[in-house]
């Protein structure tokens, strides 16, 4: 393995901009590390190799006239395979959209190519995003780059997992129940879910269009901000989009403090259910922030144990509406059988396409939205939201931000809970409350498990539009980790 594709892209950007390495260097170094480890990770479900080599000489050639760049210009990047792409295969994990050249570009896609980012593929996920481990994909799992007998987390452990394996420096996700920020606990990395809004979905293939939230991914605070502040940004074509200024996240994590911050550890997400291990590193990451200032009180959010019951009827009553499109008739896979008819070809297409969790969530949610059962299911479900954003707001009037485990457990074993599907959505049980209620969370790695050895991830949640407020505290606390165990935790990855 090279240094090159060790460094985090802020050490790249500084390395290119002393002339001591060009973008074509780093992408190439990054390329051929793909080719090196990705058959056993399977982190990418396509490599666009031309394409970032041709962004890499743009940017490069932008530089040698000494034009003013981009901050990230020349920082090679992957994509989530969820964002649409022009002209390079985008699936969203499932067969249906297997072999698709979308026309057009995501609006986030649009921003890296603006800021002159080669964009070295698309990664795998769970098939339409639904899923917590990457084994729904249907092009196979990917594997957790720190023992490849473990998921990397999901939706996006592709993302996730081609940071860990050193595949890329940087990486964007989409985060719908907390498909962001769990990766990154279990596999070690940084992943922030923004305020709904502060990112467009434009162009985002959409599960639950109320949850949906595009972020950044990466190995260090920095550098997920630095990621954060260029796809960001209000855009017209999305009628969810904020319009509100990006705020300087980089002159936050410069400028973290936690002095005098009161920090709430949420009761409700922790204890029962947790492994020890995940709880140990926690309490021990609190205490590294009272040492640096801030006061540690108990914040109580009782409706947040009803938040897994309430997401698991709205999430599936939107995809079922969301995926009605994927019909056989316009695009995608069309099972086609010359002696049916329409009503038949899209039964046989959509049997055909999409894999058992797509169809168990499609099948949920029209029931709970079907008439008789709207108000019983999919309207209570609606008012257990208000009541979790109502819980945060309550917090958040006492707080500055909350702070919880990212996930309950450290990775688990591939195979171990693909065929429970109730186990498998307890993972997501520290993270939905977030995005039910649409403000921004980050997660953050604060160490190993001692009874195994695997990463532990921190979640710092803050109220809507204080995105910036997440990345001074996790700042302070990346700093205070090093200070204490003297290297980046993702360093340890590798040989």
């Amino acid at each position: 393995m090279t240094d090159i594709v060790r460094m985090t892209a802020t050490q790249l950007v500084e390395e290119m901009a002393q002339g001591n390495l060009t973008s074509a260097e780093i992408t190439r170094a990054h390329l051929d590390r793909i080719a090196e480890v990705d058959q056993d990770i399977h982190a990418y479900l396509h490599v666009d190799r031309e394409g970032a080599l041709a962004t890499a000489a743009e940017a490069d050639a932008a530089r040698n006239t000494g034009a003013d760049l981009p901050p990230l210009a020349g920082v090679p990047v992957a994509v989530k395979d969820v964002m649409t792409m022009r002209g390079v295969p985008t699936t969203a994990g499932s067969r249906i959209l297997e072999g698709w050249l979308p026309p057009y570009d995501a609006t986030v896609v649009a921003s890296l190519r603006r800021n002159l980012m080669p964009i070295l593929g698309k990664t795998n996920m769970d098939e339409f995003a639904m899923g917590s481990s990457t084994e729904y994909s249907a092009y196979g799992p990917t594997r957790n780059p720190w023992d490849t007998s473990r998921i990397p987390g999901g939706s996006g452990g592709g993302s996730a997992a081609a940071l860990a394996a050193f595949e890329a420096p940087l990486a964007i996700g989409t985060d719908t129940g907390g498909s962001i920020r769990q990766p990154a606990a279990v596999t070690g990395t940084v992943g922030v879910k923004p305020t709904y809004g502060a990112v467009s979905r434009y162009g985002l293939i959409a599960l639950a269009s109320s949850l949906d939230q595009a972020g950044p991914c990466a190995r260090s605070v920095r550098d997920a901000a630095m990621l954060h502040q260029a796809i960001a940004g209000h855009d017209p074509r999305d009628s969810t989009s904020l319009a509100a200024p990006v705020p300087d996240l980089v002159a936050a994590v410069r400028e973290g403090d936690v002095r005098g911050m009161r920090i709430g550890l949420v009761t409700e997400l922790g204890g029962e259910g947790y492994q020890p291990g995940v709880e140990q590193r926690f309490r021990e990451a609190v205490d590294l922030l009272a040492d640096r200032g801030a006061e540690i009180v108990e914040v109580s959010c009782p409706n947040f144990r009803y938040a897994l019951g309430a997401y698991y009827l709205i999430l599936p009553s939107e995809a079922s509406s969301n995926l009605a499109k994927f019909d056989g008739m316009r695009y995608g896979l069309r099972v086609d059988d010359s002696d049916a008819g329409v009503e038949q070809v899209m039964a046989q297409t959509r049997a055909a396409g999409f894999g058992d969790e797509v169809k168990r969530r499609i099948m949920l949610g029209t029931y709970a939205l079907s008439a008789g059962y709207y108000d019983a299911y999919y309207g209570q479900a609606q008012k257990v939201r208000t009541l979790v954003q109502r819980d945060f707001a309550a917090a958040f009037a006492d707080c500055h931000v909350l702070i919880s485990p990212t996930c309950p457990t450290t990775a688990f074993p591939l195979g171990e809970k693909v065929d429970d599907p109730l186990a498998m959505y307890l993972n997501d049980i520290a993270t939905i409350p977030v995005n039910l209620a649409g403000n921004a969370a980050l997660s953050l790695p604060v160490g190993l498990a001692p009874e195994d050895g695997l990463p532990v991830g921190l979640q710092i949640m803050a109220p809507h539009h204080e995105d910036a407020r997440l990345y001074g505290v996790a700042a302070v606390l990346e700093g205070a980790l090093e200070d204490t165990w003297g290297q980046p935790l993702i360093e340890k990855v590798g040989g």
